[in-house]
């Protein structure tokens, strides 16, 4: 009964759960995809791929453990820049072969360096057999030098006429990953773009750009890399997160184009997280920080309570909710503020205990 509870299409690709890994953590390597393709993630995405092999950027580069409370995932920043073994090692016949064996879509991440780089590895990927989709980072803030493709929307429209007129695309769904945005000017502009090419689904959000931890013990920098700023992720994302998957699924279907799948990704750490983005209008649910911290046994937890929570409320199936976040109600709110007050309560009562 779980199974079918969760199942799910992205591009016309069936996912037997909804939920899978998100492109970085825990993926640079065969063995490390291989672990989620044992887990309960409906698909393995590859790291994001470079032409040829990158180291990234100085070490230490990363803060993956910040507590922000129960009801929300771990804070992470990172600077990574891309560390990857290079497309041909995650396309090739060995890597194919060992994760067929785990019978779930396989999507290979493409993060080119420049636009001539990403037409060679989109080439190289649509002659590959055995991959299942196309995921193109759009949205990478860790590469000194090097803008956000997605902020700059003539880039953008540069770079999906581009790619949309290889030759043999098509082939396989070609989906691109987002970054963060905070205009709603921007969900306009961007959906526009996006609408005029064949783009069968989108992934947002990537971390939020240029954050930086102050270390006030030593009054320095969190980490080395990028003089220290790096992308927001993990629970500190989770309401930008929100924000994006609704605004998009509302300007597809203004702009014509219902089609265009969603996958949300930001802030995942619960079944209540995933059903969030699911009722903004996801189809799927990428995890990344929570991934990154508590490793591919994650899927199984947050799948089993994401199902328990669609079982409390009555819902079979996916599609009973997706989308279907309602307006504004002045009786949830002041329902929530005496959860509120009771949850207070029974935490000073407890505390007047010890």
């Amino acid at each position: 009964e779980t199974k079918k509870m969760l199942e799910t299409s992205v591009a016309g690709i069936s996912l037997k759960c909804c939920l899978y890994n998100a492109s970085g953590p825990r993926t640079g390597s065969i063995e490390a995809l291989a672990k989620i393709g044992s887990s309960k993630s409906g698909a393995i995405l590859s790291k994001s791929a470079t032409l040829v092999k990158q180291d990234g950027n100085q070490l230490p580069r990363f803060i993956n453990q910040v507590n922000l409370g129960d009801d929300y995932s771990q804070g992470s920043i990172n600077s990574e820049g891309l560390p990857n073994l290079g497309i041909d090692y995650y396309i090739s016949a060995e890597s194919i072969d060992t994760l067929k064996a785990y019978q779930k879509p396989y999507i290979i991440s493409l993060s080119g360096i420049k636009l001539a780089d990403n037409i060679i590895m989109l080439e190289k990927a649509l002659e590959t057999p055995g991959i299942s989709a196309i995921e193109l980072n759009l949205a990478c803030p860790n590469i000194p030098g090097k803008p956000i493709i997605g902020y700059d929307f003539e880039q953008l429209e540069t770079v999906l006429a581009a790619i949309t007129t290889v030759e043999s695309f098509g082939r396989y769904p070609l989906g691109i990953k987002l970054p963060p945005y905070f205009d709603v000017s921007h969900f306009h502009k961007v959906a526009e773009i996006i609408i005029k090419y064949p783009i069968t689904y989108v992934v947002t959000i990537n971390t939020i750009g240029n954050a930086l931890f102050v270390d006030a013990e030593t009054e320095s920098e969190g980490f080395l890399a990028n003089n220290g700023l790096g992308g927001l992720g993990g629970g500190f994302v989770k309401h930008t997160a929100l924000a994006n998957v609704r605004m998009f699924y509302k300007k597809f279907l203004e702009l014509g184009r219902p089609d265009i799948d969603i996958v949300g990704v930001g802030g995942v750490h619960s079944g209540k997280d995933a059903f969030e983005l699911i009722l903004c209008g996801a189809k799927a649910v990428q995890v990344g920080t929570c991934h990154w911290t508590e490793g591919s046994e994650c899927f199984e937890r947050i799948a089993s309570e994401l199902a328990e929570l669609m079982r409390q409320k009555g819902y079979s199936n996916l599609e009973d909710f997706r989308g279907r976040l309602k307006p504004y109600s002045r009786r949830a709110a002041k329902r929530d503020m005496k959860e509120g007050e009771k949850k207070r309560s029974g935490d000073s009562v407890g505390r007047g205990g010890e």
